[in-house]
């Protein structure tokens, strides 16, 4: 049978045991969430839907793209007899958007968020089960949907919604007391990986052990006890001759085996790992990653599929973004308004590809003007914590940022957003002290100690190149301590900037398609007036990425993005992954160097 998306979801902490639940599963719609009523949690359901892709996409068999305010999954298990004795965890990589979980009728767990994972602790045991899962996804009271549409079709940046189970369901055996997701901490300066080792629950004699290797073998190895510590903690020092960093050009992994080992030394639960040795420190206005200043030629990556949505059809689909947009010259990616599948950072790993983490913090009530009105309910911090945990052993990953696109009206005083700002900042900085936190992109910055400052720069007139001189003349001002900021009503929409590392974390964004070049500027968009050839989209590309490459106190940029999405055509790709330009001569464009990186030499 072909089961899809087979590969390991969680490759940062994996088991040698477990058991893939992708594939067929029953499946109803419920709009008017009254199926616990009318008998759902126990009978046969109507459809058959392919998991793990949601039921809009085509890819699930469904390819329903009306408003579903529940949905119903079922399906049977037979537990491996292998795993007789064992705590069994059901795992759920992530669900859209308020799940309740079912096993044989007993409800098993809640969670609220569509785009962080969480596991069901079963306990042992064993036979045929029934797993039966109900999502709500109501569209109109405020939660965290990043870009998906609140209207039935899409529109400008807003897309097609995602309603249940989109990302991997999968079971593991476990023994009573187990490993927990490690936590790897690069020290590049004393040479060594700092771990934190917590366990499920603890007993007298227990011991940790964990051995870093590389191909010529086992590099370093540290032991500890674990009785007496929720939350372990052992040093990994690397000695000089195996001393390889993790970088874009040398994306140097190490492997780790963690063992939990009882009171006679056996070992009673064990887990592979990997980690990468690499620093990220601000100096002035430069972030250095290992000390080097490398411009960051970043691409706004938005992870929609025309087939799976937000799910990628297949592992090699996630690579296979990464490889393109290293053919065009980028070196990373803001991982826009999504939180990606874990399988995706791990690429980005293996590939030496940096990468920013954000939250999809677009969660508006309805609305008649564009993006007012921001609704904020403790789900956002909740789910933010449950990303910067799952996310925090990555080398690939450099940066995090909670929020995009806040708008702030000074006449105001201290607002809900402010405390909201600060908030989604200090988690970050409390989960994470070893990468820069950024408190929002673009538009409104309202933590005065935030880590980065930046803005959002589009040219959207009729007339690009008199907009272009705007452009050029608003960057021009670095020098004297006085970026662009973002204004609304004429005035700064931020606190006053303290000197941070600054770059453009968005710009771009030109209008490009088949259609745009016959002369069809109804059925896209992008930014601004399409240009009217191919040579002319070239030249606006240049001379936006000159500017910032320029100047000397831009650390990087963001460019407005990898592939189309929908309607909006301002990608360097189409939506199907198909090339639209010379991807030679856009890396050309980018790969000079920086004024930035040029200063450092």
């Amino acid at each position: 049978m072909n089961i899809p998306r087979p590969e390991y979801p969680r490759p940062q902490f994996e088991r040698a045991e477990w058991l893939c639940l992708n594939g067929e599963w029953q499946f109803e719609i419920d709009n008017s969430d009254s199926g616990q009523a009318r008998g759902l949690l126990e009978s046969e359901l109507k459809d058959r839907i392919q998991v793990p892709f949601c039921p809009e996409s085509e890819l699930s068999g469904i390819g329903n793209k009306d408003f579903m305010h529940a949905v119903w999954y079922h399906r049977t298990v037979d537990i491996p007899e292998a795993w007789a004795g064992q705590r069994i965890l059901l795992h759920f990589q992530a669900c859209d958007y308020d799940t309740t979980v079912w096993m044989d009728g007993v409800e098993v767990a809640r969670h609220r968020g569509g785009f962080t994972p969480f596991t069901c602790d079963l306990g042992p045991i064993q036979g045929t089960k029934t797993i039966v899962v109900r999502a709500r996804d109501d569209h109109r009271p405020a939660q965290p949907r990043g870009k998906q549409s609140q209207r039935y079709y899409d529109w400008g940046c807003f897309y097609t919604r995602t309603t249940g189970i989109w990302q991997t369901v999968w079971m593991e055996p476990v023994p009573q007391y187990a490993l927990r997701r490690p936590r790897i901490t690069p020290d590049v300066a004393n040479s060594m990986f700092r771990l934190e080792l917590p366990l499920s629950r603890s007993t007298t004699g227990l011991r940790l052990r964990a051995e870093l290797s590389d191909q010529a073998g086992t590099v370093a190895q540290a032991e500890c006890a674990a009785d007496q510590d929720f939350s372990p903690r052992l040093d990994l020092t690397i000695p000089a001759t195996r001393r390889r960093l993790w970088s874009p050009q040398d994306p140097h992994l190490y492997d780790l085996a963690i063992e939990l080992l009882d009171e006679a030394g056996n070992v009673i639960d064990h887990a592979r790992s990997y980690a990468g040795l690499r620093s990220v420190t601000i100096n002035d206005k430069a972030i250095k990653i290992n000390g080097e200043t490398i411009f960051q030629r970043l691409v706004l990556d938005q992870g929609y599929y025309p087939d799976g949505v937000l799910t990628a059809p297949s592992d090699a689909a996630l690579k296979q973004d990464i490889e393109m947009s290293l053919a065009v010259g980028f070196n990373g990616a803001r991982l826009h308004q999504k939180v990606f599948e874990e399988r995706f950072l791990y690429h980005a790993d293996k590939m030496g590809y940096l990468v920013w983490g954000e939250f999809p913090d677009w969660g508006y009530e309805p609305r008649v003007s564009w993006l007012e009105d921001q609704s904020f309910t403790p789900t956002f911090v909740a789910q933010w914590l449950e990303e910067l945990e799952r996310d925090y052993n990555h080398p690939a990953l450099i940066g995090w940022c909670g929020l995009n696109e806040t708008r702030y009206d000074r006449q105001e005083g201290l607002t809900n957003l402010d405390e909201v700002t600060r908030a989604i900042f200090l988690a970050a900085k409390a989960m994470d002290t070893t990468r820069p936190v950024l408190d929002a992109s673009g538009y409104a910055h309202r933590v005065p100690e935030t880590d980065v400052y930046d803005s959002h720069d589009y040219l959207t007139s009729e007339d690009f190149w008199a907009d272009f001189e705007h452009y050029k003349e608003r960057h021009s001002h670095m020098d004297e301590g006085k970026p662009f900021i973002n204004q609304r009503d004429g005035q700064d929409m931020s606190i006053a900037y303290q000197g941070q590392p600054y770059f453009v974390s968005e710009f771009g964004g030109i209008w490009w398609s088949e259609n745009v070049e016959k002369g069809d500027q109804k059925s896209s968009w992008g930014y601004g007036t399409a240009p009217l050839s191919v040579e002319e989209f070239y030249k606006r590309f240049q001379a936006l990425c000159d500017v910032l490459l320029d100047n000397p106190a831009m650390f990087g940029y963001c460019y407005t993005q990898l592939t189309d999405v929908s309607v909006e055509q301002n990608g360097l790709y189409t939506f199907a992954r198909q090339t639209k330009f010379d991807n030679a001569r856009l890396r050309a464009i980018q790969q000079r160097t920086a004024a930035i990186e040029a200063q450092s030499r």
